[in-house]
């Protein structure tokens, strides 16, 4: 069952008011790891370069996002019963305010998968955050309750820490993981739901086979019209943004150990890319089409065992970046054929995403280090390496010449400052 609770008198108008240089949802504006942003610091330490430094109370995965002069960023506390979203001013740090969900079910994670895995959106106004089975939440730039969904319960041995979009005036996420998963609208204005797809869930245990879908959607133009499209267990779906109805999909991404995706699809063009998780395959596909179009738009789809995908990758010109969680590779493929240009392996896995930011590629590894790479090609090459010193699963977002990196200890603002 659904439960909507309303916590506002009147209704506020969703007309956005982003500023140029936000970064507002994960993986970035269009949520598709690119960034216009220039003459971004490419080097910095503990103490260099550091505008400010807030300590954190707990670690945890998700990222922060930057809206109109804030950033927020969620955190967990008390083995999941508090969990928090957290809104700091951009310019020093300060922290504005901090609103606390308490959640006293047992809802089961990972050691690897803190509580609070899923990264805030916001429209410049409001922001919402997913706090799993505890609901989804919409509070105004001053920390006033808005609304929250009961969207149910998010039944899996890895939690959960997919994170929700926004698309005209209303906020998608996948939700899941778990028996019960579906594609759901929500209405930014009031919390009403406009619309529900449901998706085949799955065992939530190594009992049975694993399945689960942590993948972020994205919002993508086919011809002149909107879609969402998602990475489900089993497929990619694409679905109507106005009411919900699956418009295409394409099969591919199961594997011998279990129906799992945790990457966001890549899109360029007309081309699409989707990768499996737990080492599981990755396909290339046409975007469009009505109905079940694997037979005709399936381009490529490598079944042979692959590195752990965590973090999703670019697709730059004619190649696919990607920065992998296991082992710890980089590598370049081919978008059209999906076959390997090369691959580099390095210290540390990759749980964060890559960003495509003024020519380079920024990736936060667990170790805390954060390599800038060249989208060369024909070559692994590698042009920085930043140490903070504190572990991350995190993936950095990028505001006007600034980067904002959370560690498992602390959130960053990074600058460069003069010396």
């Amino acid at each position: 069952m659904i439960r909507i609770t309303l916590t506002i008198a009147f209704a506020l108008s969703c007309t956005s008011l982003l500023p140029a240089g936000d970064w507002p949802a994960f993986r970035g504006p269009k949520s598709d790891g690119i960034s216009t942003e220039k003459g971004v610091p490419t080097t910095w330490s503990a103490d260099q370069n550091i505008k400010w430094k807030v300590a954190l109370p707990d670690r945890g995965n998700s990222s922060p996002i930057v809206s109109n002069g804030r950033v927020f960023l969620t955190c967990a506390q008390n083995k999941g019963g508090s969990r928090s979203l957290y809104c700091f001013d951009r310019k020093d740090g300060k922290q504005l305010w901090v609103k606390t969900v308490a959640f006293e079910a047992n809802e089961v994670t990972h050691s690897t998968n803190p509580y609070c895995g899923s990264t805030p959106v916001s429209d410049g106004k409001k922001v919402v955050v997913f706090h799993g089975s505890a609901g989804l939440y919409c509070y105004d730039f001053d920390g006033k309750d808005l609304w929250n969904v009961d969207l149910g319960q998010v039944t899996h041995i890895w939690g959960y820490g997919t994170s929700p979009i926004l698309h005209d005036g209303k906020v998608l996420l996948n939700f899941g993981p778990g028996k019960v998963t579906y594609m759901v609208a929500v209405s930014l204005e009031d919390g009403s739901i406009a619309w529900k797809t449901d998706e085949p869930g799955g065992n939530d245990d190594r009992q049975g086979r694993m399945v689960g879908s942590w993948s972020t959607p994205i919002i993508v133009k086919v011809g002149d019209e909107d879609q969402v499209v998602c990475s489900m267990p089993t497929r990619v779906v694409a679905y109507s943004p106005a009411d919900g109805s699956i418009l295409w999909t394409v099969d591919g991404l199961p594997s011998s150990r279990g129906d799992l995706v945790y990457t966001s699809v890549l899109t360029s063009g007309d081309f699409g890319v989707a990768m499996g998780g737990y080492k599981g395959p990755s396909l290339g596909f046409k975007l469009g089409g009505t109905g079940d179009m694997t037979e005709s738009n399936r381009l490529w789809h490598e079944k042979a065992s692959q590195p752990q995908r965590i973090g999703s990758g670019v697709i730059i010109g004619d190649h696919i970046f990607m920065a992998n969680a296991g082992p710890g590779t980089y590598q370049c493929l081919e978008l059209k054929t999906g076959k390997t240009v090369w691959e580099q392996r390095m210290s540390g896995d990759n749980w964060g995403s890559l960003i495509h930011v003024d020519g380079k590629l920024f990736v936060t590894n667990q170790e805390g280090v954060t390599r800038i790479l060249a989208p060369n090609p024909v070559k692994f090459e590698l042009l920085a390496e930043n140490k903070l010193g504190e572990p991350s699963n995190a993936t950095p977002a990028f505001s006007d010449g600034e980067i904002f990196l959370r560690t498992d200890k602390a959130v960053y603002c990074i600058a460069t400052l003069a010396k």
